[in-house]
Protein backbone atom coordinates (compact mmCIF):
# COMPACT_ATOMS: atom_id res chain seq x y z
CA UNK A 1 0.00 0.00 0.00
CA UNK A 2 1.24 3.55 -0.73
CA UNK A 3 2.27 5.73 1.80
CA UNK A 4 -0.07 9.00 2.58
CA UNK A 5 1.58 11.74 2.83
CA UNK A 6 0.31 14.50 5.36
CA UNK A 7 1.68 17.97 6.66
CA UNK A 8 2.02 18.28 9.81
CA UNK A 9 -0.42 20.76 10.35
CA UNK A 10 -2.77 18.24 9.41
CA UNK A 11 -1.72 15.57 11.35
CA UNK A 12 -2.56 18.09 14.63
CA UNK A 13 -5.70 18.69 12.96
CA UNK A 14 -6.01 15.00 13.14
CA UNK A 15 -4.53 14.61 16.67
CA UNK A 16 -7.03 17.69 17.40
CA UNK A 17 -10.03 16.00 16.04
CA UNK A 18 -9.16 12.84 17.88
CA UNK A 19 -8.74 14.58 21.53
CA UNK A 20 -11.36 17.05 21.13
CA UNK A 21 -13.90 16.38 18.83
CA UNK A 22 -16.79 15.68 20.76
CA UNK A 23 -16.38 19.44 21.83
CA UNK A 24 -16.86 20.40 17.79
CA UNK A 25 -19.93 22.36 17.52
CA UNK A 26 -22.76 23.55 15.16
CA UNK A 27 -23.33 26.82 14.69
CA UNK A 28 -25.13 27.70 11.58
CA UNK A 29 -24.51 26.69 8.40
CA UNK A 30 -20.86 25.87 7.44
CA UNK A 31 -19.87 27.34 10.82
CA UNK A 32 -18.39 25.38 13.48
CA UNK A 33 -16.68 25.83 16.94
CA UNK A 34 -13.49 24.15 17.01
CA UNK A 35 -11.67 24.02 20.38
CA UNK A 36 -8.70 24.85 21.21
CA UNK A 37 -5.56 22.62 21.66
CA UNK A 38 -4.03 24.43 24.92
CA UNK A 39 -7.10 26.07 26.13
CA UNK A 40 -10.73 25.49 26.83
CA UNK A 41 -11.87 28.38 24.62
CA UNK A 42 -12.27 27.72 21.07
CA UNK A 43 -12.35 29.25 17.30
CA UNK A 44 -14.93 29.71 14.67
CA UNK A 45 -14.13 28.32 11.56
CA UNK A 46 -16.05 28.35 8.03
CA UNK A 47 -15.67 24.84 6.25
CA UNK A 48 -17.14 26.80 3.14
CA UNK A 49 -15.55 29.99 2.71
CA UNK A 50 -12.18 28.18 4.45
CA UNK A 51 -11.53 30.77 7.19
CA UNK A 52 -10.83 30.54 10.62
CA UNK A 53 -10.46 33.00 13.58
CA UNK A 54 -7.32 32.50 14.97
CA UNK A 55 -4.27 33.87 14.90
CA UNK A 56 -2.30 31.42 12.71
CA UNK A 57 -4.64 31.15 9.71
CA UNK A 58 -5.32 35.03 10.18
CA UNK A 59 -1.00 35.55 9.81
CA UNK A 60 -0.35 33.38 7.09
CA UNK A 61 -3.58 32.53 5.35
CA UNK A 62 -2.99 28.97 5.35
CA UNK A 63 -5.38 26.37 6.40
CA UNK A 64 -4.49 25.85 10.10
CA UNK A 65 -5.18 22.95 12.35
CA UNK A 66 -8.65 23.56 13.43
CA UNK A 67 -9.82 24.01 9.67
CA UNK A 68 -8.34 20.22 9.25
CA UNK A 69 -9.71 19.11 12.45
CA UNK A 70 -13.25 19.89 10.82
CA UNK A 71 -12.50 18.25 7.52
CA UNK A 72 -12.01 15.32 9.30
CA UNK A 73 -14.88 15.56 11.75
CA UNK A 74 -17.04 16.36 8.99
CA UNK A 75 -15.67 13.52 6.87
CA UNK A 76 -14.38 15.94 4.01
CA UNK A 77 -10.81 14.70 4.26
CA UNK A 78 -9.98 11.36 4.57
CA UNK A 79 -8.21 10.15 7.55
CA UNK A 80 -5.17 7.88 6.83
CA UNK A 81 -3.84 4.78 8.28
CA UNK A 82 -1.54 5.79 11.00
CA UNK A 83 0.72 3.04 9.74
CA UNK A 84 1.34 4.40 6.36
CA UNK A 85 1.28 7.66 6.65
CA UNK A 86 4.05 9.86 6.53
CA UNK A 87 4.42 13.34 7.94
CA UNK A 88 6.18 15.97 6.10
CA UNK A 89 6.90 20.00 6.97
CA UNK A 90 3.82 22.62 5.26
CA UNK A 91 5.17 23.82 2.29
CA UNK A 92 6.39 27.44 2.59
CA UNK A 93 4.09 30.68 2.04
CA UNK A 94 5.50 32.43 -1.47
CA UNK A 95 5.18 35.65 0.44
CA UNK A 96 5.87 36.67 4.14
CA UNK A 97 2.09 38.48 5.59
CA UNK A 98 1.64 40.33 8.24
CA UNK A 99 -0.22 39.93 11.58
CA UNK A 100 -3.92 41.60 11.35
CA UNK A 101 -7.14 41.69 12.52
CA UNK A 102 -9.15 42.07 9.70
CA UNK A 103 -12.68 43.12 9.59
CA UNK A 104 -15.47 41.62 7.04
CA UNK A 105 -16.83 44.82 6.09
CA UNK A 106 -19.35 43.46 4.20
CA UNK A 107 -21.00 42.07 7.26
CA UNK A 108 -20.06 45.13 9.60
CA UNK A 109 -21.97 47.75 6.91
CA UNK A 110 -24.93 45.09 6.25
CA UNK A 111 -25.47 44.91 10.25
CA UNK A 112 -25.10 48.81 10.51
CA UNK A 113 -28.06 49.37 7.92
CA UNK A 114 -29.88 46.86 9.37
CA UNK A 115 -29.22 47.28 13.37
CA UNK A 116 -32.31 49.58 13.90
CA UNK A 117 -34.79 47.38 12.16
CA UNK A 118 -33.49 44.23 13.50
CA UNK A 119 -33.24 45.61 17.15
CA UNK A 120 -37.28 46.53 17.06
CA UNK A 121 -38.08 43.02 15.63
CA UNK A 122 -35.26 41.44 18.23
CA UNK A 123 -37.00 43.52 21.38
CA UNK A 124 -40.43 42.48 20.01
CA UNK A 125 -39.55 38.52 20.99
CA UNK A 126 -38.06 39.68 24.11
CA UNK A 127 -40.80 41.46 25.53
CA UNK A 128 -43.47 38.73 24.52
CA UNK A 129 -41.96 36.83 27.00
CA UNK A 130 -43.21 39.30 29.82
CA UNK A 131 -45.83 38.26 32.07
CA UNK A 132 -48.65 40.44 32.12
CA UNK A 133 -49.97 41.09 36.06
CA UNK A 134 -53.05 41.27 36.54
CA UNK A 135 -55.40 44.55 36.65
CA UNK A 136 -58.13 44.33 38.72
CA UNK A 137 -59.23 48.23 38.96
CA UNK A 138 -58.93 51.37 37.95
CA UNK A 139 -58.33 52.78 34.24
CA UNK A 140 -56.66 49.96 31.54
CA UNK A 141 -52.44 50.81 32.11
CA UNK A 142 -50.58 49.96 28.41
CA UNK A 143 -49.63 46.71 28.58
CA UNK A 144 -46.13 45.95 30.88
CA UNK A 145 -44.60 44.46 27.79
CA UNK A 146 -45.56 47.43 25.57
CA UNK A 147 -44.26 49.81 28.59
CA UNK A 148 -40.65 48.43 28.77
CA UNK A 149 -40.17 47.90 25.03
CA UNK A 150 -41.34 52.01 24.11
CA UNK A 151 -38.74 52.28 27.35
CA UNK A 152 -35.86 50.75 25.90
CA UNK A 153 -36.21 52.22 22.26
CA UNK A 154 -36.32 55.58 24.35
CA UNK A 155 -32.52 54.88 25.65
CA UNK A 156 -32.10 53.21 22.03
CA UNK A 157 -32.60 56.45 19.99
CA UNK A 158 -29.94 57.82 22.67
CA UNK A 159 -32.24 61.52 21.99
CA UNK A 160 -34.97 63.11 24.90
CA UNK A 161 -38.11 61.14 25.20
CA UNK A 162 -40.37 64.08 23.62
CA UNK A 163 -37.21 63.48 20.57
CA UNK A 164 -38.13 59.97 20.48
CA UNK A 165 -42.15 59.86 20.11
CA UNK A 166 -41.17 59.50 16.34
CA UNK A 167 -39.80 56.45 16.58
CA UNK A 168 -42.12 55.35 18.88
CA UNK A 169 -45.42 55.90 16.46
CA UNK A 170 -42.96 54.14 14.00
CA UNK A 171 -42.97 51.04 15.88
CA UNK A 172 -47.31 51.17 16.11
CA UNK A 173 -47.17 51.58 12.65
CA UNK A 174 -45.56 48.26 12.14
CA UNK A 175 -47.40 46.61 14.70
CA UNK A 176 -44.89 46.30 17.10
CA UNK A 177 -46.81 48.05 19.91
CA UNK A 178 -50.43 47.90 20.37
CA UNK A 179 -50.11 51.96 21.11
CA UNK A 180 -47.27 54.15 21.56
CA UNK A 181 -46.38 55.24 25.43
CA UNK A 182 -47.01 58.94 25.54
CA UNK A 183 -43.28 60.58 26.80
CA UNK A 184 -44.24 61.18 30.24
CA UNK A 185 -45.75 57.16 30.75
CA UNK A 186 -42.09 56.18 29.38
CA UNK A 187 -40.46 58.57 31.76
CA UNK A 188 -42.82 56.78 34.87
CA UNK A 189 -41.90 53.71 33.33
CA UNK A 190 -38.08 53.96 33.71
CA UNK A 191 -38.77 55.27 37.38
CA UNK A 192 -40.17 52.25 38.47
CA UNK A 193 -38.38 51.05 40.99
CA UNK A 194 -39.88 47.50 40.89
CA UNK A 195 -38.80 47.05 37.57
CA UNK A 196 -35.05 46.75 37.82
CA UNK A 197 -35.29 42.55 38.64
CA UNK A 198 -37.27 42.44 35.45
CA UNK A 199 -34.90 44.45 33.44
CA UNK A 200 -31.78 42.32 34.79
CA UNK A 201 -33.60 39.08 33.67
CA UNK A 202 -33.90 41.01 30.12
CA UNK A 203 -30.90 41.72 29.93
CA UNK A 204 -29.35 38.20 30.78
CA UNK A 205 -32.05 36.60 28.06
CA UNK A 206 -31.04 38.88 25.74
CA UNK A 207 -27.70 37.00 26.25
CA UNK A 208 -28.85 33.02 25.81
CA UNK A 209 -28.64 32.80 21.82
CA UNK A 210 -24.87 32.85 22.36
CA UNK A 211 -24.69 29.89 24.90
CA UNK A 212 -23.02 27.57 22.37
CA UNK A 213 -20.51 30.26 21.40
CA UNK A 214 -19.12 31.71 24.27
CA UNK A 215 -16.88 29.69 26.58
CA UNK A 216 -14.53 32.18 28.47
CA UNK A 217 -16.01 35.36 30.47
CA UNK A 218 -14.18 38.29 32.04
CA UNK A 219 -15.55 40.47 34.59
CA UNK A 220 -15.24 44.27 35.98
CA UNK A 221 -17.15 47.22 36.88
CA UNK A 222 -17.61 51.14 35.18
CA UNK A 223 -18.90 54.23 36.25
CA UNK A 224 -22.01 56.17 34.29
CA UNK A 225 -22.31 59.84 34.95
CA UNK A 226 -25.78 61.61 35.98
CA UNK A 227 -26.65 64.93 36.18
CA UNK A 228 -27.33 65.17 39.40
CA UNK A 229 -24.73 66.26 42.19
CA UNK A 230 -24.49 66.79 46.11
CA UNK A 231 -23.46 69.83 47.56
CA UNK A 232 -22.24 70.79 51.17
CA UNK A 233 -20.45 74.14 52.60
CA UNK A 234 -16.87 73.84 53.93
CA UNK A 235 -16.34 75.40 56.89
CA UNK A 236 -12.84 74.75 57.09
CA UNK A 237 -11.98 76.63 53.95
CA UNK A 238 -15.31 79.04 53.81
CA UNK A 239 -16.37 77.55 50.45
CA UNK A 240 -19.15 75.45 49.13
CA UNK A 241 -18.12 72.60 47.35
CA UNK A 242 -20.21 69.84 45.50
CA UNK A 243 -19.89 66.58 44.15
CA UNK A 244 -21.27 64.63 41.38
CA UNK A 245 -23.15 61.24 41.73
CA UNK A 246 -22.54 58.02 39.52
CA UNK A 247 -24.02 54.94 39.01
CA UNK A 248 -21.71 52.23 38.92
CA UNK A 249 -22.25 49.16 36.11
CA UNK A 250 -21.03 45.50 37.18
CA UNK A 251 -20.64 43.20 33.89
CA UNK A 252 -20.01 39.35 33.29
CA UNK A 253 -19.66 39.57 29.08
CA UNK A 254 -18.53 36.79 26.90
CA UNK A 255 -14.93 37.56 25.36
CA UNK A 256 -15.48 36.38 21.92
CA UNK A 257 -19.00 38.39 21.12
CA UNK A 258 -18.75 40.91 23.79
CA UNK A 259 -22.16 39.98 25.02
CA UNK A 260 -23.17 41.33 28.50
CA UNK A 261 -24.56 37.70 30.29
CA UNK A 262 -25.11 39.15 33.86
CA UNK A 263 -25.26 42.67 35.01
CA UNK A 264 -25.83 44.69 38.54
CA UNK A 265 -26.27 47.72 38.67
CA UNK A 266 -25.17 49.85 42.35
CA UNK A 267 -24.27 52.84 44.08
CA UNK A 268 -20.80 54.08 43.60
CA UNK A 269 -19.49 53.07 46.74
CA UNK A 270 -19.77 49.31 46.50
CA UNK A 271 -16.77 47.11 45.74
CA UNK A 272 -15.80 44.67 43.11
CA UNK A 273 -15.12 41.56 44.90
CA UNK A 274 -18.12 40.50 46.36
CA UNK A 275 -19.68 41.14 43.09
CA UNK A 276 -18.46 38.34 41.47
CA UNK A 277 -19.95 34.80 42.26
CA UNK A 278 -23.57 36.85 41.75
CA UNK A 279 -22.42 37.53 38.12
CA UNK A 280 -21.15 33.70 37.55
CA UNK A 281 -24.09 32.50 39.25
CA UNK A 282 -26.16 34.19 37.26
CA UNK A 283 -24.44 33.39 34.10
CA UNK A 284 -24.25 29.73 34.90
CA UNK A 285 -28.16 29.66 35.73
CA UNK A 286 -28.49 31.28 31.81
CA UNK A 287 -27.31 27.52 30.55
CA UNK A 288 -23.47 29.07 29.63
CA UNK A 289 -20.92 27.03 30.13
CA UNK A 290 -18.23 28.61 31.98
CA UNK A 291 -14.89 27.36 31.64
CA UNK A 292 -12.44 29.94 31.85
CA UNK A 293 -13.69 33.69 34.15
CA UNK A 294 -10.65 36.36 33.63
CA UNK A 295 -10.61 39.50 36.62
CA UNK A 296 -8.03 42.36 37.42
CA UNK A 297 -6.58 42.07 40.65
CA UNK A 298 -9.78 44.24 42.19
CA UNK A 299 -11.92 40.77 42.27
CA UNK A 300 -8.92 38.63 44.01
CA UNK A 301 -10.79 36.76 47.03
CA UNK A 302 -10.49 33.30 48.41
CA UNK A 303 -13.68 33.12 48.03
CA UNK A 304 -13.99 34.07 44.43
CA UNK A 305 -11.02 31.64 43.49
CA UNK A 306 -13.15 28.68 45.23
CA UNK A 307 -16.26 29.45 43.70
CA UNK A 308 -15.17 29.63 39.78
CA UNK A 309 -13.56 26.10 40.57
CA UNK A 310 -16.88 24.69 41.86
CA UNK A 311 -18.33 26.16 38.58
CA UNK A 312 -16.03 23.92 36.90
CA UNK A 313 -14.31 26.97 35.50
CA UNK A 314 -10.69 27.82 35.31
CA UNK A 315 -9.83 31.29 37.11
CA UNK A 316 -6.93 34.02 35.50
CA UNK A 317 -7.26 36.32 38.88
CA UNK A 318 -3.80 37.84 38.97
CA UNK A 319 -2.15 38.16 42.49
CA UNK A 320 -1.00 40.72 44.24
CA UNK A 321 2.53 41.69 45.35
CA UNK A 322 1.83 41.13 48.75
CA UNK A 323 0.09 37.89 48.10
CA UNK A 324 1.36 34.76 49.25
CA UNK A 325 0.30 31.25 49.60
CA UNK A 326 0.45 30.72 53.19
CA UNK A 327 -3.07 31.22 55.51
CA UNK A 328 -5.05 30.06 52.37
CA UNK A 329 -7.40 27.54 51.43
CA UNK A 330 -5.99 24.87 48.92
CA UNK A 331 -7.23 26.75 45.73
CA UNK A 332 -5.27 29.85 46.47
CA UNK A 333 -1.97 27.56 47.38
CA UNK A 334 -2.39 25.83 44.16
CA UNK A 335 -3.51 29.22 41.81
CA UNK A 336 -0.83 31.09 43.81
CA UNK A 337 1.84 28.48 42.66
CA UNK A 338 0.50 27.94 38.96
CA UNK A 339 0.51 32.17 38.47
CA UNK A 340 4.23 32.48 40.29
CA UNK A 341 6.22 29.63 38.15
CA UNK A 342 3.73 29.99 35.01
CA UNK A 343 3.62 33.46 34.22
CA UNK A 344 3.78 33.29 30.88
CA UNK A 345 0.78 31.34 29.90
CA UNK A 346 -1.00 33.19 32.58
CA UNK A 347 -0.33 37.04 30.95
CA UNK A 348 -1.44 35.00 27.96
CA UNK A 349 -4.79 33.84 28.51
CA UNK A 350 -5.64 36.43 31.49
CA UNK A 351 -5.70 38.56 28.03
CA UNK A 352 -8.76 37.74 27.28
CA UNK A 353 -9.79 40.49 30.43
CA UNK A 354 -9.53 43.10 28.01
CA UNK A 355 -12.75 42.32 25.77
CA UNK A 356 -14.78 43.24 29.15
CA UNK A 357 -12.88 46.76 28.70
CA UNK A 358 -13.48 46.62 24.80
CA UNK A 359 -17.09 46.44 25.63
CA UNK A 360 -17.98 49.21 28.02
CA UNK A 361 -15.83 51.27 25.47
CA UNK A 362 -18.24 50.21 22.80
CA UNK A 363 -21.43 50.80 25.18
CA UNK A 364 -20.22 54.34 26.23
CA UNK A 365 -19.85 54.80 22.72
CA UNK A 366 -23.12 54.14 21.32
CA UNK A 367 -25.63 55.22 24.55
CA UNK A 368 -23.20 57.85 25.97
CA UNK A 369 -21.30 57.95 29.26
CA UNK A 370 -23.78 58.92 31.21
CA UNK A 371 -27.98 58.38 31.95
CA UNK A 372 -30.21 61.25 31.72
CA UNK A 373 -32.59 60.51 34.46
CA UNK A 374 -32.59 62.30 37.89
CA UNK A 375 -33.85 60.40 39.83
CA UNK A 376 -31.94 57.23 41.90
CA UNK A 377 -34.12 54.57 40.92
CA UNK A 378 -34.47 55.99 37.22
CA UNK A 379 -30.75 55.89 36.73
CA UNK A 380 -30.19 52.13 38.11
CA UNK A 381 -32.79 51.21 35.18
CA UNK A 382 -31.92 53.53 32.47
CA UNK A 383 -27.91 51.83 32.52
CA UNK A 384 -30.12 48.51 32.52
CA UNK A 385 -32.10 49.45 29.73
CA UNK A 386 -28.64 50.86 27.94
CA UNK A 387 -27.20 47.14 28.53
CA UNK A 388 -30.14 45.96 26.82
CA UNK A 389 -30.00 47.64 24.19
CA UNK A 390 -26.23 46.88 23.53
CA UNK A 391 -26.64 43.28 23.69
CA UNK A 392 -29.35 43.31 20.96
CA UNK A 393 -27.29 45.25 19.27
CA UNK A 394 -24.47 42.86 19.39
CA UNK A 395 -26.45 39.66 18.12
CA UNK A 396 -27.78 42.16 15.07
CA UNK A 397 -23.89 41.66 14.40
CA UNK A 398 -23.87 37.91 15.55
CA UNK A 399 -26.38 37.43 12.90
CA UNK A 400 -24.59 38.45 10.04
CA UNK A 401 -21.57 37.21 10.72
CA UNK A 402 -22.68 33.62 11.88
CA UNK A 403 -26.23 33.56 10.69
CA UNK A 404 -27.23 32.84 14.09
CA UNK A 405 -31.24 33.26 14.47
CA UNK A 406 -31.95 34.40 18.35
CA UNK A 407 -34.80 32.73 20.12
CA UNK A 408 -35.25 33.96 23.64
CA UNK A 409 -37.64 32.31 26.77
CA UNK A 410 -36.33 28.87 25.94
CA UNK A 411 -35.54 26.29 28.43
CA UNK A 412 -32.06 26.12 29.89
CA UNK A 413 -30.32 22.97 28.80
CA UNK A 414 -28.37 20.99 30.98
CA UNK A 415 -24.77 21.24 31.86
CA UNK A 416 -22.78 18.90 29.63
CA UNK A 417 -18.92 18.13 31.00
CA UNK A 418 -16.09 17.77 28.42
Amino acid sequence: MDAAIITITQARGLALERAKGARIRHIAGDVYFVPSVTSTSGYVVNGAANTCSCAAHEESGAICKHQWALRYHRHDAEVPEESTAVTVPAPPLLEPHRLTYGQSWSDYNHAQCEEKERVRLLLRGLCDGIIEPVQTRGRPRIPLGDAIYCATMKVYTTVSGRRATTDLKACETSGLVKKAAHYNSVFRTIERADLKPLLKQLVEQSATPLRAIEKTFAADSTGLATNTYSRWFEHAYGEPSRKQRWVKLHAMVGTFTNVITAVEVTESYLGDAPMLIPLLDTTLASGFNVREVCADKAYLSNDNLIAIEAAGAEPFIPFKSNSTPAGNSEVWRRLHHGFEFNREDFSARYHQRSNVEATFSALKRKFGAAVRSRLPAAQLNEALLMCLCFNLSRLVHVIHVLGVEPQFWLPVPKKVMP
